[in-house]
């Protein structure tokens, strides 16, 4: 979502200026544009030279420079904003905000801004928890203004507690996830993806799983936020970190996973289901780790596990709900029997055997099938970009229901 946005980022005047020089840096990388404005005081810890070099842009630092690069620079600026940033944002600025109070190049454009405005507090733990403080927050945030929380951890005057400016990355995010809940095509829907494989134990050591690492339905979870969905992510246990937000509820089992579902899914808007659920499990799970025995062969009766698609398209309303098919073997057909046995609006077809598109590949070959026949096939691409293809189909389905 930030690629072609222009951001105007406020620096003040805080140890944690440096973390604004990586932010500008990463900003770009994600395609947004970005004008700096720095305080006097973050001056003291940064020079804007820094920043011009990070962001290709001319800094601006006071309402006196004859340089200008526009003639009323704080009007200019404050127009030609989509978002106004100021990270770190001191007790400082947070009070001349809160205050309308303009005395600076950067408190006047600010009081200009036509553009959101989102400040990143960033300050001594007792600044940030003075009443006073607070107080300008709360105000703030009445007046519209979005606030980051700051993160807990050790500050550079030697205490403990709330007042970190976040990492740099965690900005970038919260800054995404902004632009996606105004901007994005899936803003007001709730999305149910489930991701990696079940695990069925067999003693407290010992499990029945599969080689499903998570990474398509992490993927796809991840594409639905980013276009502004309200997500949940219900998956089995997996290597990989819960995007950035997405709720993610954490499962081991196949009714672990069915239960979560089950939960959430009259009131979600789409349901897609990634995970490759173990089929069976043990009948009788020994509560000691079975040992091994010469010569003895272990024999493990398994019983069939609930069918969690089928399950949910039993009892689907309004919902699109899509399957994936992980095949070895007769693809198309056993893809065209699940669509119709399971009550799917479609189906995601691979073949796991296929080079560059097993489980714990990067990239995925796939096909879309559905109910009426339509078969889409995609050439190999990486896995992300599978996500949004499905989700560009899924608003299709949605818009035809």
């Amino acid at each position: 979502m930030l690629n072609g946005k222009k951001i105007a980022l406020g620096v003040t005047g805080g140890i944690a200026v440096y973390k604004a020089v990586d932010l500008v840096s990463r900003l770009r990388k994600q395609g947004a544009e970005v004008r700096v404005i720095m305080t006097e005081h973050a001056q003291q810890f940064v020079t804007p030279l820094t920043f011009k070099e990070i962001s290709g842009n001319k800094v601006a630092v006071s309402m006196w420079d004859s340089n200008q690069e526009f003639n009323v620079e704080h009007i200019a600026l404050a127009n030609w904003a989509d978002a106004f940033v100021v990270a770190p944002a001191t007790a400082n600025i947070l009070a001349k905000m809160a205050n309308g109070i303009a005395d600076d190049l950067l408190s006047t454009t600010l009081l200009a801004a036509q553009a959101p405005i989102i400040v990143c507090p960033a300050m001594n733990t007792g600044m940030y928890q003075n009443s006073i403080t607070q107080e300008n927050i709360e105000k703030l945030q009445k007046h519209g203004v979005t606030v980051m929380p700051p993160a807990v951890g050790y500050l550079a005057c030697g205490v403990t507690g709330p007042g970190r400016l976040p990492e740099p990355q965690q900005i970038v995010e919260f800054i995404d996830a902004f632009f996606a809940k105004k901007d994005g095509d899936m803003v007001g829907m709730k999305v149910l993806v489930t991701a990696a494989g079940t695990r069925e134990p067999i003693d407290p050591v010992r499990f029945v799983g599969n080689r499903s690492s998570g990474k398509m339905g992490y993927a796809i979870a991840q594409a639905a936020a980013q276009r502004g969905a309200e997500v949940l992510l219900v998956t089995g246990p997996s290597a990989l970190e819960i995007p950035p937000n997405v709720n993610g509820v954490k499962v081991e089992s196949t009714n672990e996973m069915l239960e979560a579902c089950m939960e959430a899914y009259e009131k979600m808007d789409v349901v897609i289901k990634a995970a490759a659920v173990a089929d069976y499990r043990p009948r009788d799970v020994a509560d000691q780790k079975i040992k091994k025995k010469t010569d003895d062969a272990l024999t493990v009766v398994m019983d069939k596990n609930p069918d969690i698609l089928k399950e949910l398209g039993a009892r689907k309303a309004h919902q699109i709900l899509v399957g994936f098919a992980a095949e070895t073997q007769n693809l198309l057909d056993n893809a065209r029997e699940k669509i119709v046995k399971k009550n799917l609006d479609m189906i995601v077809a691979n073949d796991v055997t296929a080079a560059g598109a097993g489980f714990n590949s990067d990239t995925n070959i796939v096909k879309f099938l559905f109910p009426n026949g339509e078969v889409r096939s995609l050439e190999q691409m990486a896995k992300t970009q599978v996500a949004n293809i499905l989700l560009d189909t899924v608003m299709e389905l949605k818009a035809k229901k």
